[in-house]
């Protein structure tokens, strides 16, 4: 049994949780990465007219909204997360009038629209960073500007390093330093400077006024420096980012800049929202980014982190969902973004990517999809060093600088480069043979990824159990496994999974089963088959299931859901 067995979505089917009135609260939310997306004029490089003409994908695919990353005038340092202008459209994608199209089209299929900001830090050549290089009376205090150590200040102010590696600091002709946590054509605002939140407050304004219905807060963790920048004391930061408490990052001073935003977001008359990319050491730390005064959302960063294993995923899913049940908030899920190896790759296998998504898609809260996922693409691990683009490639102690890989343009049609992603080339290279990965050959493919999840989606519309924390608090009939207790995975239900309706099941070791209203979901982590009993009527699964309706065979590395 695979997805063509699905019903026909449901053209009128709402979201439980925008019948309440918090529609991001169940949402699925697509993420374009602009420069990798659709090419509208040839130069080889995704723009938001090439978005605006491929929206009716999205709409087809069945997502709520689209989040895209940034398209401000930028130098391009960092793939457009050094921002030089943050009112204006950088001629690469567009113009401001493409924006504003973009968001009426969007709108008119029923799309709402996330842009990212970029509070951190600004781009080198952002007009209040060359005032603060040219001496500019006050114009270093919006910046982190510092006398350095040593004789004759020839050291760094402390022994932070760059995210990308390296040292966090950068020393200008004058002899003092600036702090960069990440490349050095991004230096970090100084946010106890007043001037720094007067000015994104006018710039949430430009975008909110422009139509935009949320931001994706980039760094959202960042802004807030520890009082006299004390030094860690040890080598390899990076690595212990959302693992240990560090001194630039997820300081409690941040939270005060999040509930400044999230009253000037509650001052529109229609709801638009905050979602935060925080990394935090514990899921109660990055709760406190989703308090009923802050954000509305934080990307669940331990979840795409988690192994393939059925005790990490079932621990990571209840701590989850305990520590934003907490503060009232979703709890988001996410397997893949522009930062990280696509997890087809990373799992090892397209079954288990199948798998993994359709977990996700089962699970109370909202979910993100990056763009790809959903033709299941791989990571490219064979890009020629002279094609790399990420800053963090030539710098040593950061992350990888491999995350290029994940940001190559996707296939439309076609079976040569560039797959209709443009009418000329691509900025970075696409694979030969990913022809039968394209969307025109997967569209109408019963057995093909993109059709599983356009299942999934229309599925998790119609069936009143999927979807919102708050569907289906109220009793429902829970089905007999025939297993012990102690088999497998024990029944149970944490904190966050009782506020969500969601209850486990025992089930047979390297087997995941839970419920919500109306609705089972079983994963099987196992690479063989698994026989365990029926636990209702099959919808959907991401490799033929067999059952006689008492039984049922679980395929290695799949999931099912079940109709109760």
């Amino acid at each position: 049994m695979t997805h063509e067995l699905t019903a026909s979505r449901l053209a009128s089917a709402s979201s439980n949780a925008t019948a309440s009135g918090g529609w991001w609260r169940d949402a699925v939310i697509y993420q374009v990465y602009v420069r990798s997306f659709a090419d509208s004029d040839g130069d080889g490089i995704g723009d938001l007219r090439g978005v605006r003409e491929r929206l009716p994908h999205l709409a087809r695919l069945g997502v709520d909204a689209v989040w895209l990353t940034p398209f401000y005038v930028s130098p391009q340092a960092d793939g457009g997360y050094d921002v030089a202008d943050y009112r204006a459209v950088d001629p690469l994608f567009g113009d401001l009038s493409d924006a504003d199209d973009l968001i009426r089209a969007a709108h008119a299929l029923g799309l709402r629209v996330i842009v990212d900001v970029v509070p951190n830090h600004t781009s080198e050549q952002h007009v209040w960073f060359r005032a603060a290089l040219a001496g500019e009376p006050g114009a270093r205090d919006r910046y982190h500007f510092h006398p350095g150590r040593g004789p004759c200040g020839e050291l760094p102010p402390n022994d932070w390093e760059s995210v990308f590696g390296g040292p966090a600091w950068s020393r200008t002709p004058d002899g003092a330093w600036y702090l960069h946590l990440f490349a050095p054509e991004q230096p970090d605002l100084n946010w106890e400077n007043p001037e720094v939140a007067e000015e994104f407050s006018a710039v949430l304004r430009f975008w909110l006024d422009l139509g935009v219905d949320g931001f994706r807060v980039d760094v959202a963790h960042g802004m807030v420096k520890a009082p006299g920048l004390p030094d860690i004391g040890r080598g390899a930061q990076a690595t212990l980012i959302g693992i240990e408490p560090l001194p630039f990052f997820d300081q409690d001073g941040v939270h005060a800049i999040h509930r400044s935003w999230r009253r000037l977001l509650d001052s529109y008359e229609v709801p638009r929202i905050g979602v935060a990319e925080a990394w935090a050491p514990t899921s109660e730390r990055l709760a406190l980014y989703v308090r009923p005064d802050e954000l509305h959302q934080a990307f669940n960063f331990r979840f795409l982190n988690c192994p393939w294993d059925t005790t990490a995923l079932r621990t990571v899913i209840d701590e989850s969902l305990a520590a934003t049940a907490s503060v009232g908030a979703p709890t988001t899920w996410v397997l893949s973004n522009h930062d990280v190896v696509r997890h087809r790759t990373r799992y090892g296998s397209l079954a288990r990517a199948r798998a993994a998504a359709l977990l996700m898609l089962a699970l109370p809260g909202s979910a993100y999809v990056y763009q790809g996922e959903e033709l299941g693409l791989p990571e490219v691990t064979d890009l020629p060093d002279s094609a790399r683009r990420d800053p963090a490639f030539a710098r040593s102690a950061g992350q990888d600088g491999l995350r290029d890989g994940c940001r190559v343009p996707i296939p439309w049609s076609g079976e040569e480069p560039p797959y209709d992603f443009g009418p000329a080339g691509s900025w970075l290279p696409q694979p030969a043979g990913w022809g039968g990965l394209s969307v025109a050959a997967q569209t109408g493919d019963p057995h093909s990824t993109l059709e599983l999840y356009r299942a999934a989606l229309e599925l998790r519309r119609a069936m009143p159990g999927l979807g919102a924390p708050e569907a289906g608090l109220a009793e429902t009939g829970l089905p007999e496994t025939g297993l012990p207790e102690t088999a497998g995975a024990a029944a149970g239900v944490g904190a966050g999974a009782a506020e969500s309706g969601m209850q486990w099941l025992p089930a047979p070791e390297g087997v995941l089963l839970f419920t919500r209203p109306g609705f089972a979901c079983t994963l099987n982590t196992r690479p063989v088959p698994l026989e365990m009993p029926s636990p209702g009527r099959p919808v959907l699964s991401s490799a033929p299931v067999e059952t006689d309706g008492r039984t049922v065979r679980l395929p290695p590395d799949s999931c099912t859901w079940w109709s109760l």
